[in-house]
């Protein structure tokens, strides 16, 4: 773990779903499903392989669409819009995609800390949340489908901000993606803490690392970064 902020009292934890808290392979799985059904009604078939070469590729390079590059490789680039309306169709949470360090940190974090969703989730994730007992932790739901904006859109962040009656410079984003949850938390004068898992980079360069201000690689480290990043 490494830090490069300073000490300001932290009263929120912004906390994304997607890496986190589930697994991202569940939405990668909903992807490739979709991507394999439209080629089929086209008369082509998706490698897996070359599928996850894509998916894989995206993610190293934290940037671009990966809906975008899919629809590119497989499909057509007009048929984004329908592979991402494919996908939703089966892009559910189930209990076994919750990580195991999720809800033993939450506990550590109630009453500590304000804890927000702030996420690019269609609005059933609320049920998944509750379900598996993670919606019990959060006091503010900032859910993309609701508040009309996704990541890295101030507007997302600020309406997690409002809501909490939190400034900035007292709050955290926590997410896994450079491009929407670092760099989008940035923007909005929030710290951040990078959670190498999921749709992170499968190799994260130095460059990459350097990006947020800090660095974990489970969510049971935490804890200790929110104390770092306020100096104690």
């Amino acid at each position: 773990m490494h830090s490069n902020s300073g000490a300001d009292r932290i009263d929120l934890v912004l906390l994304d779903v997607g890496g986190p808290i589930y697994d991202d392979a569940t939405y990668r799985d909903a992807l490739l499903r979709a991507a394999t059904e439209l080629a089929a009604e086209d008369g082509r078939t998706v490698d897996e392989a070359e599928f996850q070469r894509v998916y894989d590729e995206r993610r190293q390079a934290q940037s671009g669409s990966l809906r975008t590059a899919i629809a590119g490789r497989f499909l057509t680039p007009e048929d984004r819009q329908r592979l991402s309306d494919r996908a939703e169709r089966y892009w559910e949470y189930p209990p076994s995609a919750l990580y195991t360090d999720v809800l033993p940190t939450l506990r550590q974090l109630a009453g500590r800390y304000k804890i927000a969703i702030v996420a690019n989730q269609r609005a059933v994730v609320v049920d998944a949340l509750r379900r598996d007992g993670v919606a019990d932790h959060i006091d503010i739901w900032a859910v993309s489908e609701v508040v009309g904006a996704e990541k890295p859109d101030p507007r997302i962040f600020q309406y997690a901000l409002r809501e909490a009656g939190v400034e900035p410079k007292n709050a955290v984003h926590v997410g896994n993606r450079l491009d929407t949850d670092v760099r989008g938390a940035h923007r909005v004068g929030l710290r951040t803490v990078w959670v190498v898992r999921g749709e992170a980079p499968p190799e994260p360069t130095p460059e990459q690392l350097a990006e947020p201000d800090v660095v974990v690689y489970s969510l049971a480290e935490l804890p200790a970064a929110l104390d770092r990043l306020q100096g104690e």
